[in-house]
């Protein structure tokens, strides 16, 4: 059986910079009865932990170091034993959130997550952090994209440890040769998809933001 998309959205807030915002993301669960991976694990440890229930967590994967994308991730993990994923890049911005806790384990760019029996693939993509990665799993017709790419457009890099020019280039090489009609699960907001976004891109680059 081909592992399913479960969606939660949790409250909290994002700090960086000194500045502090509210914020609403998108936490994603895939897997099936039995075992269940955690993508992003954003302000409130509980409520995804009542999502996973009593299956087995296989991973907290991060997509990228932000607090409001793993400020729940340690108290997870207590709470079930998952390992948490970072990929390396991004430490200076996990210690931010949590530095006296390391993450558990690194993620590499093409490294295959396996869940359920469906697999994820690790996508680097530098530009809104430095070890942003997204997750790309062809059997479900699905990337979950973190803040790398929204629904109207790239992810922000405007604060400490972005670049506009890196962002585009990697939504340019990594994200939009994947096939157009692959449903893009965001960090924040709504789900968009590949071909959706594509058009866009050339208006990005040339507004130079």
């Amino acid at each position: 059986m081909t592992a399913r998309i479960e969606h939660l959205i949790t409250s909290g807030t994002f700090e960086l910079d000194g500045g502090r915002w509210e914020v609403d993301n998108n936490v994603w669960l895939v897997g099936d009865d039995q075992e269940v991976l955690v993508i992003d694990a954003a302000h409130d440890a509980a409520a995804i932990a009542a999502a996973v229930g009593d299956r087995r967590l296989v991973a907290i994967v991060c997509t990228h170091g932000h607090n409001d994308h793993v400020n729940a991730a340690p108290a997870l993990a207590a709470r079930t034993g998952a390992p948490i994923l970072l990929h390396p890049a991004d430490t200076v911005l996990w210690k931010l959130a949590h530095p006296q806790r390391e993450p558990d384990g690194e993620l590499a760019d093409g490294e295959l997550l396996t869940v359920a029996g469906t697999g994820l693939h690790v996508v680097h993509t530098p530009g809104h952090a430095p070890g942003a990665v997204c997750l790309y799993a062809p059997e479900l017709g699905a990337l979950f994209s973190g803040d790398t790419l929204f629904q109207g457009g790239p992810g922000a890099t405007g604060r400490s440890y972005s670049d506009f020019g890196t962002i585009i280039a990697s939504i340019r090489d990594r994200l939009l040769t994947l096939p157009a009609d692959t449903t893009v699960h965001t960090g924040h907001g709504g789900t968009t998809s590949i071909g959706a976004e594509a058009p866009a891109l050339d208006d990005w680059i040339a507004r130079g933001h």
